[in-house]
């Protein structure tokens, strides 16, 4: 991770992951090192109380997330949402368009896309523009939906290499996008639009479109 002397950073917070343990109740933000920020000097663990439920797993975030950013400091965040990477261009096109859509319905100011592999930009670099736009906390936000291998190795070992570079600036690797409610109604979408289609009765739609794979097969 990064060296100790990153800790001269007025709110350093080097992190891995962010996990939940719900037998427990609470959230937890987990640094593999160290934790320097206020009164948690020389802790790895900061935890806040939450209900685990589908329904209010959204209020327990924006909850904690803003008792962070009290004890952390008021650090320029940006967001860096990584997905796989593919050798087809079109699907990795299709990243730079969620970014736009994130940018449109959010706060963040500073919003890179970056692949794990396969495609440019990488972590690395979507890091080091996300450093040279004045972040000074990066959260990184896989675009993946289950905690894989990806998740637990392969994208914190990317992110690290990548933070060496720039002393003082911090990270948090956030969850992927896991059980969420919300995502059946993403899939019910699509089913509903490709039903449609198939039955001559709508368009295809944005990621179907011109790939002729949105059809009935024998």
């Amino acid at each position: 991770m990064r060296s100790s002397s990153a800790s001269s950073s007025p709110a350093f917070f080097a992190s891995r992951q962010l996990s939940r343990d719900c037998s427990k109740g609470r959230i937890y933000l987990i640094s593999p090192k160290f934790v320097k920020s206020g009164g948690f000097v020389g802790k790895e663990r900061i935890g806040f109380p939450m209900n685990c439920s589908a329904s209010s797993s959204n209020q327990a975030i924006e909850a904690s997330s803003e008792i962070v950013q009290r004890q952390i400091g008021e650090d320029k965040d940006a967001l860096l949402i990584v997905d796989h990477g593919s050798r087809r261009e079109e699907s990795n096109l299709m990243l730079n368009d969620f970014v736009k859509m994130f940018e449109a319905r959010t706060s963040y100011q500073i919003v890179e896309p970056a692949h794990m592999e396969l495609a440019e930009p990488t972590i690395k670099d979507a890091f080091r523009n996300c450093v040279q736009r004045g972040a000074t906390r990066v959260i990184v936000s896989p675009f993946f939906l289950f905690p894989g291998r990806h998740w637990h190795k392969d994208i914190p070992s990317l992110v690290a290499e990548a933070c060496k570079e720039h002393t003082g600036v911090s990270y948090v690797i956030t969850a992927p996008l896991g059980l969420h409610e919300l995502l059946v109604d993403v899939m019910s979408d699509r089913i509903k639009q490709c039903a449609s289609h198939v039955a001559g009765v709508a368009d295809e739609c944005d990621v179907c479109a011109g790939t002729g794979r949105c059809r009935l097969y024998p």
